[in-house]
């Protein structure tokens, strides 16, 4: 075959070569890792993770954030302000600098920051870049400095003007653009506020203050914990039955990398969260941080088991699992060179804070259990217990152990599998009972779409344990269909048989349940599957509306008015309200709710990772008073139709 003609059109003229922040327009998903809402709102903390570095240097005690009236942001603070000087490099001020060149900032050397989160640089360019228009004002010297910026591009001069009424600080107010966010540029309160509260408690004593101004009254908060990651655990643990009265906190640094820990075990909670940062950003794939507090958290506990004789010379160790069950832990580490997995910055890479986080944690914990024996005398039994439940469980853990994904024969009886072999093209529909199983059965594509069928509730494992979980026959069938691991093991994705996992009930208070009870299953037995986006939840509809030889299918109460209010007003309908799966057809199962050209799914995704471990302690664990308050409280505004959908 020639190629000669291929070659002799490949010349100069198809090398593009983009200027400035062109590439960042070009292709944003490389910089922001999406431009649907999770990437609109990483505008905002791009811009307040600036201000945040001022207040790890020491120079910042208050950030104030503003969603406006017309949907714009502004972050400003009383920082040092950005300089306003000539660049010699770029001979543009360095407030131009800092918004227009990529890899521009005070954070790669020369003493500007010791520690900061936007080590890639690429932060408030990127912001000016995706943005419709971005208006900065500094105050430096006595002197506010303003200049506007569109489209990445300074469409003003940098004007400066006497003002003595302002000390020194920083402003950016931004637009973004909706020609690079066609899906949205609307921001989230209850996102951003999450986001904030979280920054709040990991630099105790900085104030932040967020107001959204697009709502009468203006709706403002204002976070600040001088308590820090202190508070963080009790916010986190406050609808639980905690096992000591105080939290163990570990406060130090060495060899630049300053650490902070927090810990907190609880009577009523099967499982662990632990919580880790590395320079205010959550770690939500681990790290060494994370590492060196597991290993000294068991290694110590172990050695104290053993000094007090609750465990004997012939025994075996407390494994880190049964020495971490019912703990809440706040890990943060400010480290001055900060070696993270990828742009998205998941997993703390630098090998160094493994031991420093050992030896500081060591240290602090053997003389506090020392100090109060009674408080390490009830960690180390609940540890115990702990074990006891594990060894308990052991052989159930080894029957589904030896479940191997290929042996198909081992696989749940009531499982239709589907034909493909790849899991990254097969998904599984999770349905309660036999009725649902069959229509989904029928109306399915066997060739990447699986049926099991769950026979009523599943059990509650958020008060449950592990003895109890691997004798359940639906948590059996769940884990040996899903290829999943052993509870506490590290996740192993190459092992999972399908990447899509679709909880599909009913739409009633029945099915509701169910679901809830599953996504307890799955974020408190193998949370890695909610946070790496397996688990979605079916969108069945709520009605059928049929005029004539027309019909259409309605997911919530307001579509179907809206769908009924373009009839005549004289217009003969009917309305048919699916109250089960069990009650649709399987065809009509496959268009609304299985075909993927034309069903709706969510992706269930945590955003607040401490405000779901709350609300999960508070719906499924043992205490009933909050969950009273709860529903009490937040009852009488909850949409239930809406949330089927």
């Amino acid at each position: 075959m020639s190629t000669s003609n291929q070659t002799d059109s490949y010349d100069v003229d198809q090398i593009q070569v983009l200027e400035g922040l062109e590439a960042v327009r070009k292709r944003p998903g490389m910089y922001i890792g999406t431009t649907g809402p999770r990437g609109l709102h990483h505008l905002v903390y791009e811009v307040v993770d600036n201000s945040i570095d001022e207040a790890l240097a020491g120079f910042c005690s208050h950030i104030e954030n503003d969603i406006n009236e017309d949907g714009s942001v502004s972050v400003t603070d009383d920082g040092r302000g950005i300089p306003t000087d000539i660049h010699p490099k770029t001979n543009k001020s360095a407030l131009e600098t800092v918004l227009t060149v990529l890899h521009a900032g005070g954070k790669f050397g020369g003493g500007g920051y010791k520690v900061s989160g936007g080590l890639h640089g690429v932060g408030i360019s990127v912001v000016n870049a995706l943005s419709e228009w971005v208006d900065a004002t500094v105050w430096r010297k006595g002197n506010i400095h303003t200049q506007r910026y569109e489209r990445g591009r300074a469409v003003t001069p940098l004007e400066a003007k006497p003002d003595a009424d302002h000390s020194t600080g920083t402003s950016i107010s931004f637009m973004p653009d909706n020609t690079i966010f066609t899906e949205t540029t609307n921001f989230e309160y209850n996102l951003l506020s999450n986001r904030l509260r979280e920054l709040a408690y990991l630099n105790a004593g900085v104030k932040i203050t967020f107001s959204d101004r697009r709502v009468t009254p203006h709706r403002i908060e204002t976070y600040c914990y001088e308590g820090g990651i202190r508070e963080y655990v009790t916010y986190m643990t406050r609808d639980k039955e905690t096992l000591h009265p105080d939290i163990i906190y570990v406060e130090g640094e060495k060899k630049g990398v300053q650490l902070e820990v927090a810990l907190q075990w609880c009577i009523d909670a099967y499982s662990d969260t632990i919580l880790g940062f590395a320079n205010n950003i959550r770690t939500v794939d681990g790290g060494t941080h994370l590492e060196g507090l597991k290993t000294v958290l068991t290694r110590t506990l172990n050695s104290v088991a053993r000094k007090r004789n609750k465990i004997k010379e012939n025994e075996s160790n407390l494994a880190g699992e049964n020495v971490r069950e019912g703990l809440t832990a706040v890990i943060s580490v400010k480290v001055p060179e900060p070696e993270f997995e990828g742009q998205t910055k998941t997993k703390l890479g630098n090998s160094e804070v493994r031991g420093i986080v050992d030896s500081l944690v060591g240290e602090v914990l053997n003389e506090y259990l020392d100090f109060n024996p009674q408080v390490g005398d009830t960690i180390i039994e609940k540890a115990l217990q702990a074990f006891r439940a594990a060894e308990a469980a052991r052989r159930a853990r080894e029957l589904v152990r030896r479940k191997s994904v290929l042996e198909s024969s081992l696989l749940p009886g009531k499982l239709a599998d589907c034909s493909s072999r790849d899991p990254s093209e097969s998904e599984i529909y999770l349905v309660e009972g036999d009725s649902a199983g069959g229509s989904a059965k029928q109306g399915r594509d066997r060739r990447f779409q699986a049926i099991l069928p769950l026979r009523g509730k599943i059990l509650n494992i958020e008060k449950t344990d592990d003895a109890k979980i691997y004798k359940n026959n639906e948590i059996q069938s769940l884990i040996t269909a899903l290829g999943l691991g052993i509870k506490g093991e590290e996740f192993d994705p190459s092992q999972l048989r399908y990447h899509n996992i679709v909880i599909m009930t009913d739409a009633d208070v029945d099915g509701s349940h169910i679901r809830t009870l599953l996504l307890t299953f799955f974020y408190r037995y193998q949370r890695a599957l909610v946070e790496q986006g397996y688990i979605y939840i079916a969108c069945p509809p709520l009605y059928k509306l049929e005029r004539g030889k027309n019909h259409s299918y309605c997911y919530s109460d307001q579509d179907l008015q809206e769908k009924i209010a373009q009839f005549p007003a004289n217009a003969n309908y009917h309305i048919q309200r699916f109250k089960g799966l069990g009650e649709m057809m399987p065809v009509q199962l496959w268009d609304t709710t299985m075909n993927p050209e034309t069903r709706r799914m969510k992706r269930i995704e945590i955003e607040d990772a401490a405000e779901a471990d709350r609300i999960f302690t508070i719906l499924m664990g043992d205490r009933v008073a909050p969950r009273r308050e709860f529903i009490e409280t937040h009852g009488p505004r909850l949409n239930l139709t809406e949330l089927d959908v």
